[in-house]
Formats: structure tokens, C-alpha cells, sequence
């Protein structure tokens, strides 16, 4: 490139630059609709604290909801009720406000429920906005309950999200396979009928983290156990997470044995954050993750694929950057049980 050409493209990136919004001022790389079963396993807590602490996205409204019937996390008849709980303590905890809503008490009844919950309008709501033009991603760390009824009250949201779900079972060809017999991916467990609806009968854009890409996401539970003297967030999330492990050493002696101890925890909700919050800042993707793109495959009740060479195009991601997400969520803890500190005066 000659000089007159250099100056003559300067100019324009210059001139284009002068007329962006200022740093604080530049829109987020979505908003967001959090659904995650906060009351269960307290990987979720983990998510949600780390995506709030994330300024790249903007969480506009969280929906706590269900696990199954008599489930050991949360054995109660109000599990949706008490996952909305634990995310209005995470909010205070971090002086945040952001609208959460419980979600159903109960999985679909069948494939043609179109019952809707106390979530449903605000969901469909959220996807309907037209006083902004972030989009909008519905990360989803459990079952897909909710939002198959509010795509069942208002198919019309369909194209006005994105799901990201974590949960399904493995695709065949694309990664190990889980060891021992066959077992369905347990967020499937928690709603079936909802996760067939979403992928043999909306038309949501699914990018999915299956069973064998979340395990990736391997954290020491000494890493977590540091954090606690750090300040009050960290200690709270620690707590959460010894509060699950205690339940877990008094499972009956059958379910115990097939739960070795280890030195590691799954936080197998973090790609929610990964793949919204944690983008690059040039032609903004979850660049640091790998995917395949395929049709999205009609979904058996066991959680089986069946081929769909017509289906709209779906993501699944195969590995997740559990380096790069872990050092920001512990970096972003940190920083802010300092912050808390000195407000404390400590």
C-alpha cells in the first residue's frame, strides 16, 4: 500500500472510530434470559455469579426451576420456588438487581401440554422486546422446561433467541463416549418431552454443550476451598459446594458406591458463560471453543438422535476452553470479594 493510500484509509478508520460510542457506552454482546436449577447442584451458582460479575452481557431476567420429583439436591415439592431463592441470595450477596421469577413446578405432562407457568410471560416478553437491539440468548443449565412453554404460548420468540443449553447426551462420532453402561444425560432426565418440543418442533437456533463437553469442565476443589477466606462471595460458593458434597457422603450405600471421592468438581454450567460473555472482541464468536455445525437432529425419549438432513443448523461444541473460563471466574471473585473488603473497611 502506497503512502496516499495508507492516509486515505487512515482517514476513513479514523473518521469511522470518531463516530462509535465511547468505550462505556458500547452495547453488550447479548442479554440474557439465566434458567438454571439453583437449588441443585451448585454449579449453577457458580455460572450465574460468574456471568454477573461479566459486563459483556447483560442478564436481564433469571429463571429458577425444576428438578425431578424426590430429587436428593432438593427432595421438597417447591424446587422451582427455592432455585429463585438462591439466586435472589446470590443477588444480594453481590448487591445486584436483576428480576427473577420461578419457573413451573412439574416437567410437561405430554408432548401437546401447553399449560404455561409463572415464568412464561415474562420469558416470551423478554424474547419480544423491541426497545433494544442486543440480542438475546437463553442459557439454559438444566431441563428445558420453561422455555418449551413459552415457545408453545408464543412460537414467535423462536426466532428472536438463541439457546444455548447445556445438557443432552453424546453424539455419536463426536467425542468419548461415557464410561460404564448406558445411562440418559441427566439434565434430559429433568424434562424429556420439553427437550423433544425444543428440537423436533421449534424453530430456536440450539448451540449445545452435550454430557461429554461439559465433563471438561474440571476444577480442584482446592482451587475452590481458597476462595473461601477470600471474602464473602467466595466463601458462599465455597459453602454451597460443601454443603452439596455433604450431601452426597450420606447417599445410601448403593448410589454412594458408584460416587467415588475425588480431588475434582464438575462445574459443568461455566460454558454458559464461555460461550456468551467470554467471545472475542473482533468478529465476536466463542472462538477459543470448538464446534461442529450440523442439521439439528429430531430427538428421541431417551435422549437419542435420529438423523434430520432437513433440520435448521444447530452448534454442538465438543471441547470447551476450561483454562480461559476458570481463570476468569476466579480472577472476577476475587476481585470481587476485594472490592468488598474495602468497602467494609477489612
Amino acid at each position: 500500500m502506497d503512502r496516499r493510500s495508507f492516509l486515505g484509509t487512515s482517514g476513513a478508520l479514523l473518521a469511522g472510530l470518531a463516530a462509535m460510542p465511547a468505550f462505556g457506552e458500547r452495547p453488550a454482546i447479548a442479554r440474557l434470559v439465566v434458567d438454571n436449577d439453583f437449588g441443585g447442584d451448585p454449579d449453577g451458582l457458580f455460572q450465574l455469579a460468574h456471568q454477573l460479575l461479566c459486563p459483556a452481557t447483560r442478564t436481564t431476567l433469571i429463571v429458577g426451576t425444576h428438578l425431578q420429583p424426590g430429587s436428593p439436591f432438593d427432595p421438597s415439592s417447591r424446587q422451582a420456588r427455592n432455585a429463585a431463592d438462591k439466586a435472589k441470595d446470590l443477588l444480594a450477596l453481590l448487591g445486584m438487581q436483576t428480576p427473577v421469577i420461578a419457573g413451573g413446578e412439574t416437567a410437561l405432562a405430554s408432548l401437546q401440554d401447553r399449560t404455561s407457568s409463572p415464568a412464561t410471560s415474562a420469558i416470551v416478553h423478554e424474547a419480544l422486546r423491541e426497545d433494544t437491539g442486543e440480542p438475546l440468548i437463553y442459557a439454559a443449565g438444566a431441563g428445558l422446561t420453561e422455555i418449551a412453554r413459552a415457545w408453545r404460548a408464543d412460537p414467535r420468540i423462536g426466532k428472536r433467541l438463541k439457546l444455548i443449553w447445556i445438557g443432552g447426551n453424546e453424539h455419536a462420532g463426536l467425542g468419548p463416549v461415557l464410561p460404564g453402561p448406558p445411562e440418559v444425560e441427566y439434565n434430559l432426565t429433568i424434562d424429556p418431552l420439553a427437550a423433544q418440543v425444543i428440537f423436533n418442533e421449534s424453530d430456536i437456533e440450539i448451540w449445545q454443550v452435550p454430557r461429554n463437553a461439559y465433563r471438561q469442565m474440571l476444577v480442584d476443589i482446592a482451587e475452590i476451598r481458597a476462595l473461601a477466606s477470600n471474602g464473602p462471595l467466595g466463601a458462599y460458593l465455597h459453602g454451597e459446594l460443601e454443603a452439596l458434597l455433604g450431601k452426597l457422603d450420606t447417599m445410601p450405600p448403593a448410589i454412594a458406591a458408584t460416587l467415588p471421592r475425588t480431588e475434582t468438581y464438575v462445574l459443568g454450567d461455566s460454558p454458559l458463560v464461555t460461550l456468551t460473555a467470554l467471545q472475542t472482541p473482533f468478529q465476536p464468536d466463542a472462538a477459543s471453543s470448538d464446534y461442529v455445525t450440523m442439521p439439528t437432529p429430531r430427538l428421541g425419549p431417551s435422549g437419542e438422535y435420529r438423523a434430520n438432513p432437513g433440520g435448521r443448523p444447530m452448534r454442538i461444541y465438543t471441547r470447551i476452553d476450561a483454562g480461559l473460563t476458570f481463570r476468569s471466574m476466579f480472577a472476577r471473585i476475587r476481585a470481587q470479594d476485594g472490592r468488598s473488603r474495602s468497602a467494609s473497611g477489612a
